[in-house]
């Protein structure tokens, strides 16, 4: 079925082009939400839940211009742009030791085996508290400026900034700590 016929039988509530509908796009949809959610995977399927019900309640809204799995993966951006929002939207404890920024990020480029370095980036990532952690993958996979983060949350982008400095000072200051 092509994803019109997919569509118009979803929505006249037949149960097997439903399952058909989940069954061709979960897949996408997990992989999607598990990197753009590391470290917090054990977040993806309650995510991934929540795209599914999302697009089956505005189904009837879907015109097809894009294929059904890129208009699937632009629900399951927003429910990770909602989760960053919620999240940054949490007060922050400030301790005296990250007021500096430092605007140093990792040399990639000396790394010649990106596997490891892949080991790595996930094994810091996991280490640092979770607004920090969210913040750097909002900014640097989601490419969000802090401008667009500040909109986004109940901060002011100089909070933002700040927030992103202290959170790229303990990426680097565990970085070289971790062994490769």
């Amino acid at each position: 079925m092509d994803d019109p016929q997919l569509v118009a039988a979803v929505l006249r509530r037949d149960r097997k082009a439903t399952a058909d509908f989940v069954s061709q796009h979960a897949d996408g949809i997990y992989t999607f939400l598990c990197n753009r959610l590391i470290p917090r995977t054990d977040l993806v399927e309650d995510i991934v839940h929540e795209v599914f019900l999302a697009a089956l309640e505005s189904l009837s809204k879907f015109q097809g211009i894009s294929s059904l799995r890129s208009w699937l993966l632009g629900i399951a951006r927003h429910k990770v742009e909602d989760y960053y929002r919620v999240r940054l939207w949490e007060p922050l404890s400030i301790d005296g030791n990250d007021a500096e920024p430092l605007p140093v990020e990792p040399a990639f480029d000396e790394f010649i085996d990106r596997e490891q370095v892949a080991h790595k980036v996930r094994q810091v990532l996991k280490s640092l508290p979770e607004v920090y952690c969210l913040a750097l993958l909002w900014r640097y996979w989601e490419n969000r400026s802090a401008c667009e983060m500040a909109a986004q949350t109940v901060r002011t982008e100089k909070a933002v900034e700040r927030l992103l400095a202290r959170a790229r000072k303990q990426f680097k200051r565990r970085w070289n700590e971790v062994e490769r």
